[in-house]
């Protein structure tokens, strides 16, 4: 299942009176309104002609947001908390909402001096994390506003897309992490997760609050709880503490239609209810479907509370507007944890860079603000260049497929057994039962306009030539755009009283991924092109038909085995055939950025969890409680979830220290102690397994249990990632500060200086050194430094060997050198290996050219 989404400051203080509304002091203060009002006097008088179809923009505008504002202004103190500090800015101040409550009347104040009322409307405006607003203007209007003084960029909004139990088990959880922080009943305690997603089922048992062991009230979260028009009751428990909605830019759109979406934080889609279950779902609730226990589902931090800010929709996604609100309002409430299983359709057009625009600018402020923040690395694979998550302050999520495998098979008459997939009971052992096709029980050979072989329509077949037998149907295109579904040829089948359904696929675009469905009666999916071939030749070949091809009677046999139960492989986890791969890219015309990504690998094929049952993301769990589906999406609430045990137990690092704790610990071996694979295509729509890179796994697969103690940390502030901006080719100084209020007055040197734990160099010429600076977050350990690399880059390490006191910070330095230019990647890494037992591993990437 695929979900992402498209998202696509001169200085007000002398120009709207940023000296204060609040007191605005005598005649100096009017004099540089009326200054402001000369300026724009001409714009106003033309924003009168309204022409164009209205559109939605995003605004930002001159002046520091709650964020980042140092004081200056005459009346208002400063609310910024340094980067480096511990401490939070208290939302709910005077200070704070005050100084909010003075931005939004400029905003407003701007617009009603340019424009007149009832010609615009303002959506949202931004306050905490970026200055600015969204509205729904013509795009005459926006070329107004844009030439305004004191507005910095006008971009016109884009859509979003979503991107989508055993891991506890796989990932070694209940044995190896929960116990060190008091079992599964305390991980994650009093870590708030936020979710920007499709909001929540509130009712289901994943997100109940235990009658044995309530959730008590948790004073650093400030989020609100929505009302349920219906029930009058909010949707609020203890265990979800926050539940918001979003939506003014997708009703404005035209998009948004109340019936199917709900104007209230529930979930009319199922994935939200999907990803915060595998984050924060309570833990041992039963998956049961069709009277079959699938096992016992749980979160990551199952302990940890759920925060739903709702800007996601059923059919058509959602707006960077909306999201950005959403992502706004969440970090102002206090959330530890942002999951964001959503990524654009492609590198925003707008801006030169990938790393700037309105959605990126307020990541980075969440970011500044403490908040760790995991995004979906996308689900284009296996092709490079997919990746929809770029910055370095984001922690961009790749999905694998870990052990659990479900197969099934259909045997024929002929003694021939054909492989398939289908959650499904076997039918009775020992027999054989007769195979219809569903075109050779048609009532009416009228009915064919209904594509009678998808057997979604049971009025249309003879119940009395199906009943007893197995239904054949045939996989058209209806079931890759979901107007056909699994669970609606089940249905048909039952209905007619066949004892089973056989599902053939006929022909397969390269790139169609069919993943197994429960179902309660025997079905199966035959997903080989030339299994089902044979299965079709096998059936004609057996079916006697008189002159007019009517079948005389029916001889065709089989049998479904069974699938309820997954086989588990050593060869996991492997990257998922879908996952988006690098290399990352800095800039819409795709020149490759020095910066690797994806960041890490998490379990994110076939993954059980929570649904809503009025959710119809997935055709195939209408009306179900839970859902196994397979994408990006489902990755990245492993690596929140997993972050927020990480948070609980170190509650005062950054979220670089988080991210780097997650990426040194991984590890690129499977459970067999083989290296990586990575599902590819070879050349057709066969699937194959080949050596997987870091722009497969990033750094590698998550190892909670070793993330928990990292050793060493490769730490970053938010004056880092200005330097990784500013030191980037490519990016205007002016851009950069009009989304961070910051000038370029710090420089790295060159982008792969910056101290993350990874080293990218897009293009090595000659000899290169980058640096890096760990921090010991253990007690006192002698590390020996060493690296490998692919024989066309020479890599060399210094010093050999450092000793780091607690809390102590020392510097090494890693050497390129180009060996040979073979017009690819080369791939290495740098290994630390501590005395007292720590290893810390960072992949190394760099392309070799010879100027």
């Amino acid at each position: 299942m695929i979900f992402g989404f498209n998202i696509d400051y001169c200085d007000y203080r002398s120009r709207l009176g940023f000296t204060g509304i609040r007191g605005v002091e005598g005649e100096m203060a009017r004099m540089k309104n009326i200054e402001l009002i000369g300026s724009c006097m001409v714009l106003m008088l033309l924003g009168i002609l309204i022409l164009g179809k209205a559109e939605i923009y995003i605004v930002t505008l001159e002046g520091e947001p709650v964020m980042s504002y140092r004081g200056g202004i005459n009346g208002f103190e400063a609310t910024a908390v340094e980067s480096d500090s511990d401490e939070k800015i208290d939302a709910t101040s005077e200070l704070v909402t005050s100084y909010a409550h003075h931005l939004e009347k400029k905003h407003d104040m701007l617009l009603d001096m340019l424009f007149d009322q009832g010609t615009y409307k303002k959506l949202y405006s931004y306050r905490h994390l970026i200055n600015g607003f969204a509205v729904h203007i013509s795009p005459e209007q926006a070329d107004i506003l844009g030439r305004a003084p004191g507005v910095r960029s006008v971009e016109r909004d884009w859509k979003v897309r979503k991107l989508t139990t055993h891991t506890p088990q796989f990932l070694g959880l209940p044995t190896g992490v929960w116990l060190t922080g008091g079992g599964f009943d305390r991980a994650g305690e009093d870590i708030v997760i936020g979710f920007v997603d499709s909001g929540i089922y509130p009712h289901h048992p994943s997100f109940a609050n235990h009658k044995t062991d309530p959730y008590g009230p948790i004073p650093k979260y400030r989020g609100k709880c929505e009302v349920d028009p219906n029930t009058n009751r909010d949707y609020c428990n203890g265990k979800i503490v926050g539940a918001q909605h979003f939506a003014e830019a997708a009703k404005r759109a035209g998009a948004f239609n109340s019936d199917i979406d709900f104007d209230s934080p529930i979930d009319g889609d199922g994935h939200g209810s999907h990803t915060a279950a595998i984050a924060a779902g309570n833990n041992g609730i039963p998956v049961r479907m069709h009277g079959y226990e699938f096992g016992r589902a749980s979160g990551m931090a199952p302990r940890a509370r759920i925060a739903v800010y709702k800007a996601l929709y059923r059919i058509f996604g959602g707006f960077v507007a909306d999201v950005v609100a959403a992502i706004d309002q969440a970090v102002h409430d206090g959330v530890d944890i942002l999951n964001l299983s959503v990524g654009p359709n492609s590198p925003p057009a707008t801006t030169k860079t990938t790393f700037l625009n309105p959605f990126d600018a307020t990541l980075l402020a969440a970011v500044k603000a403490g908040v760790f923040v995991a995004q979906a690395a996308g689900n284009g694979g296996p092709f490079p260049k997919t990746l929809l998550s770029y910055s370095p302050w984001i922690a961009s999520v790749a999905a694998a497929v870990d052990d659990r495998r479900y197969k099934n098979h259909l045997n024929l008459g002929n003694g021939r057994i054909l492989a398939g997939i289908g959650l499904s009971p076997a039918t009775h052992a020992n027999r054989t039962f007769t195979l219809v096709a569903a075109n050779d029980v048609l009532l009416d050979s009228s009915v064919s306009k209904y594509s009678p072989c998808d057997c979604q329509r049971p009025e249309v077949l003879n119940k009395n030539l199906v009943q007893g037998n197995i239904l054949l149907c045939g996989y058209s295109f209806n079931f890759v755009v979901g107007t056909a579904s699994i669970k609606r040829v089940s249905q048909t089948a039952k209905s007619l009283g066949a004892v089973g359904f056989v599902l053939a696929v006929e022909s397969a675009s390269p790139g169609t991924k069919f993943d197994p469905v429960p179902v309660g009666i025997p079905g199966i999916l035959i997903t080989d092109v030339t299994k089902s071939t044979e299965l079709i030749d096998y059936y004609n070949v057996s079916t006697p038909r008189d002159w007019t091809g009517r079948v005389k009677n029916f001889k065709a046999v089989g049998s479904i085995g069974e699938g309820l139960k997954p086989i588990l492989h050593k060869s996991a986890p492997q990257v998922a055939l879908f996952s988006a791969r690098g290399p990352n890219i800095k800039d819409y015309s795709f020149q490759d950025a020095d910066l690797l990504k994806p960041d890490i690998l998490a379990p994110g094929s076939l993954i059980w969890a929570a649904w809503a049952p009025n959710g119809t993301d997935e055709p195939n769990y209408a009306g179900e409680g839970f859902a196994l589906i397979s994408g990006t999406s489902m990755a990245t609430p492993h690596i929140a979830g997993i972050a927020a045990l990480v948070k609980q137990k170190n509650p005062h690092w950054s979220p670089a220290a988080i991210k780097s704790a997650l990426m040194t610990t991984s590890t690129t071996l499977d459970r067999a102690e083989r290296p990586l694979q990575a599902q590819q295509y070879s050349g057709s729509e066969t699937m194959s397994l080949i050596p997987a890179t870091p722009f497969d796994y990033g750094s590698g697969h998550v190892n909670p249990r070793a993330a928990l103690d990292p050793g060493l940390i490769f730490d970053a502030g938010y004056e880092d990632y200005l330097g990784f901006l500013c030191t980037t080719p490519g990016i205007d100084p002016h851009e950069i500060k009009n989304y961070t209020n910051t000038p370029c007055n710090y420089t790295l040197g060159h982008p792969s200086n910056f101290n993350t734990p990874s080293i990218t160099i897009s293009h090595l010429v000659g000899t290169q050194t980058v640096s890096r600076t760990v921090t010991n977050v253990a007690e006192e350990e002698t590390y020996v430094i060493t690296a490998r690399m692919a024989p066309a880059v020479a890599i060399e390490t210094s010093p050999p060997a450092m000793t780091l006191r607690p809390r102590g910070s020392r510097k090494f330095s890693v050497t390129l050198t180009v060996r040979s230019v073979t017009g690819a990647y080369s791939f290495g890494e740098v290994l630390l290996k501590g005395s007292r037992g720590h290893k810390v591993r960072i992949p190394v990437v760099a392309m070799g050219y010879d100027r």
